[in-house]
């Protein structure tokens, strides 16, 4: 009998996805079969190659064809992820950026949020995807507190459709939980929100994806770094040396050797203090040099030097970021860290 791919299409719908109950040809999980006479080449396409359902899949393809056509068929299984096609929820998105921290009160959100604006502000699309799971602020600093993402299914699976303002496309878990409601999860339940707000979610076309990183070295973080294509790294410190310490070692668990990300740069929050009444002034309240330290010893550079001004933290309550209007130091200070995050990328 002459092996057509016809036949081989009609054989592979036996094979069923579990996850999505239906069969691999229905789904669109089969990208190419190339048939050389008693060779069957077959690439199947997954959401992601560590899966464990690939390995259960290609076997199952390789038992049914050998059962359709005999046991002499030699069978070659290639899985694909989707990202390598241009496909899956983030194959629109160019650059994933993390804002990361090595503990928290350093205004990793501030400089997150702020970031996401002035980015918007050079032209570029953009979203923020809060992912402090334990301290979710981003709503409250996009004037978004009441806001609920809307729904539409996609494939027969309900899929978020992010809130927006300012410019911005915005997800958080603070979307889902009471402003009074404490979050006691595990690994596991951390990792399944993650994912969700990742994967489950209607993010288009975007330039740059910002991602507001719970502070320290976790579950999360480790997540984003294996499963994740992430552009680069920024970390978010104040001058202190407890502070730049504490970055060092969420720097180096992204330089290990199964994780490796590039690290853009860092930025240097509460840089120093400017009094509105004395704007030439400058008091550098938590010490200098220690983020220029780091930045040698990594081999990086200092992407930006925030100011602290009392409309900084007016413009966090408030809802509106600080980076809307052009009027103040640390609005150029964020404009000029989007720049050299758009150039460094």
């Amino acid at each position: 009998m002459s092996i057509t791919k016809d036949l081989v299409t009609n054989a592979l719908k036996q094979v069923i996805f579990f996850a999505k109950a239906n069969n691999i040809v229905d789904l669109g999980m089969v990208n190419d079969i190339e048939i050389q006479e008693n060779e069957i080449k077959v690439e199947v396409v997954f959401e992601k190659l560590d899966d464990p359902a690939v390995g259960i899949v290609s076997n199952s393809i390789e038992k049914t064809l050998k059962t359709e056509f005999g046991d002499g068929v030699n069978t070659t299984i290639k899985p694909i992820a989707e990202k390598d096609l241009g496909r899956g929820p983030l194959s629109g998105v160019k650059n994933i950026i993390a804002v990361i921290s090595g503990k928290g009160g350093v205004g990793k959100s501030t400089v997150a949020a702020n970031l996401a604006v002035s980015l918007a502000q050079l032209g570029k699309s953009v979203g923020i995807l809060d992912a402090d799971i334990m301290g979710p602020s981003v709503p409250i600093m996009f004037d978004v507190e009441d806001g609920r993402p809307g729904v539409l299914e996609k494939e027969g699976k309900p899929i978020m459709i992010p809130i927006e303002n300012h410019g911005v496309k915005i997800l958080s878990l603070g979307f889902f939980v009471k402003a009074d409601q404490a979050l006691m999860w595990r690994g596991s339940m951390i990792n399944n929100a993650f994912n969700q707000l990742m994967n489950d979610s209607e993010w288009g076309n975007l330039d740059f994806l910002v991602i507001d990183m719970p502070p320290g070295t976790g579950d999360i973080q480790l997540t984003l770094a294996q499963s994740y294509n992430i552009r680069g790294t920024v970390l978010v410190t104040t001058p202190q040396k407890v502070a730049v310490a504490d970055v060092r070692r969420a720097a180096m668990m992204y330089r290990q050797d199964k994780l490796e990300i590039p690290l853009l740069g860092i930025v240097e929050n509460m840089s120093y203090f400017i009094p509105d009444d004395q704007p030439e002034k400058k008091y550098y309240i938590f010490g200098k040099g220690a983020s220029d330290e780091l930045a040698k010893e990594l081999n990086i550079p200092v992407l930006g030097r925030i100011p602290m001004i009392e409309k900084v933290r007016e413009g966090g309550d408030t809802g509106n970021p600080i980076s809307l209007k052009n009027d103040n130091p640390v609005s150029q200070a964020f404009h000029d860290l989007a720049k050299n995050i758009s150039k460094s990328v």
